[in-house]
């Protein structure tokens, strides 16, 4: 058979697989194996385990497990709800102020577990029923914290970023410090459609009482005297500490990024142990369950992408796709509005892990070939990645805003999350046009980037 042949029943044979229903890292497993068995020397699949083994034999993986266990630590315990609610008491007096102390906790809080469902889960269980309580629309609670979850896939420590290193052989430290500019862009996005939305939403409240109606909650504004307002500090100010200091240990230059992990995750146990007294084998159980299943979930669909990756490579069909598209001689936006659109495609289908180590190999050399910087092209495309998380039909933080609050109908939270959707297109577009979001941090520590 030809490589196109090869290629395309590559490519429907993953297609129904996936449709099947069978989890992701077996489905991916399972069609490579297949193909290894039918197209390549059979004595390939004796080295099935050692191949995965040499593919997963990376430092930079290290920090995954490491990542992972921080953020779980921080996501069991209450460092959310305090984070949320310090933030509220703060922003009371803003009008919006509560959806911008959601966005902003989300950020915060995405930034220390580095996890957008830990993240969606943490933040959304204390401020959807207070937000819902103080007259917000359910549409507009489930959305402002669902899509500050996505930030948790594009502010470092993100499991997302550490994958494309990995896969595009770039420096984690410069794509951990591209991915702040956006997130902070997105987080102010996403604070200022709060508050207009809010704005709206109190109009028509305060019509309702025009009208003689009753009055809404959302016309209410919380006073907090000072020392209410310094009193919420304590508890959220040692997180804060943990999160400057694990960036100031790997930009500063003193600490790997594996180190660095292993250093979050040491100092996020110390922390829920003096802070919430969580130190017993009671407190510490479901922290380290959580971070086992989770780490070997992920560890099993790389290892799975990374072997479907390397029987695509062997069989000549990333190699001859990434050739055909270059043969195109496409313009260089016309090349990256194509790879954007099959990106947001397989986000309807696939999480950010697979999407990754899947067409990295394909994408990769045209983008290089058109002079792209693959460090702003990994952080764009974390961005627009951000978009399968709060679209269905996999969506997994709408499904992670359904199970914390069941009695708002999915439909409500899908709608919620739509103005948010077409927000980060807005993002992509602004980071396309003014590429120095993403370079400027990532220049000023480590000056021009060698050509890779």
């Amino acid at each position: 058979m030809s490589t196109l042949q090869i290629g395309l029943l590559f490519g429907a044979s993953t297609c129904l697989v996936l449709f099947s229903g069978m989890p992701i890292a077996f489905a991916l497993g399972s069609v490579a194996t297949v193909f290894m068995y039918f197209f390549m020397p059979h004595a390939s699949l004796d080295t099935v385990a050692q191949n995965v083994y040499e593919e997963m034999a990376s430092i930079t993986l290290l920090t995954i497990p490491l990542f992972i266990l921080k953020g779980a630590a921080i996501g069991k315990s209450k460092a959310g709800r305090d984070l949320y609610s310090a933030m509220h008491i703060w922003l009371s007096k803003i009008p919006g102020g509560l959806g911008i102390a959601v966005t902003l906790a989300c950020g915060l809080f995405a930034a220390m577990a580095g996890s957008s469902a830990a993240t969606c889960s943490a933040i959304g269980s204390s401020a959807i029923p207070e937000m819902r309580q103080r007259g917000y629309s359910s549409r507009l609670a489930a959305g402002l914290v669902a899509a500050g979850g996505t930030l948790g896939i594009l502010l470092p420590p993100s499991v997302t970023l550490i994958l494309y290193a990995v896969a595009a052989e770039q420096s984690l430290g410069r794509l951990f410090l591209a991915g702040i500019g956006p997130g902070i862009l997105l987080v102010v996005m996403f604070a200022m459609y709060g508050v207009f939305r809010f704005q709206w939403e109190q109009r028509k409240a305060q019509a309702v009482v025009d009208a003689g109606g009753a009055a809404s909650q959302i016309l209410q504004v919380d006073h907090y005297t000072l020392a209410q307002k310094f009193a919420a500090i304590p508890r959220v100010l040692p997180f804060l500490v943990l999160l400057l200091g694990v960036m100031f240990a790997l930009y500063g230059g003193f600490a790997t990024p594996s180190e660095t992990a292993g250093l979050g995750a040491v100092l996020a146990l110390m922390l829920i142990a003096v802070v919430y007294g969580a130190w017993r084998l009671s407190d510490l159980k479901p922290i380290f369950l959580s971070s086992l299943s989770e780490a070997t979930m992920l560890m099993m669909i790389i290892g799975m992408s990374l072997l479907y990756s390397y029987v695509m490579s062997y069989l000549h069909i990333s190699q001859s796709t990434a050739e055909w598209i270059v043969g195109l001689h496409l313009g260089k936006w016309t090349l990256f509005l194509a790879v954007a659109l099959m990106v947001v495609v397989l986000g309807f289908f696939l999480p950010p892990v697979s999407i990754i180590l899947m067409t990295a190999p394909i994408i990769l050399p045209p983008l290089r070939a058109q002079g792209f910087d693959l460090i702003w092209f990994g952080v764009v495309m974390s961005v627009i990645m951000e978009m399968g998380l709060i679209h269905p039909p996999v969506g997994l933080n709408i499904f992670v805003i359904n199970k914390i609050a069941p009695d708002i109908d999915l439909i409500d939270v899908v709608w919620g999350t739509i103005p948010f959707v077409f927000l980060i297109m807005f993002a992509v577009l602004l980071l396309c046009v003014f590429p120095q979001i993403v370079d400027a941090l990532p220049l000023y520590f480590y000056g021009p980037q060698t050509v890779r």
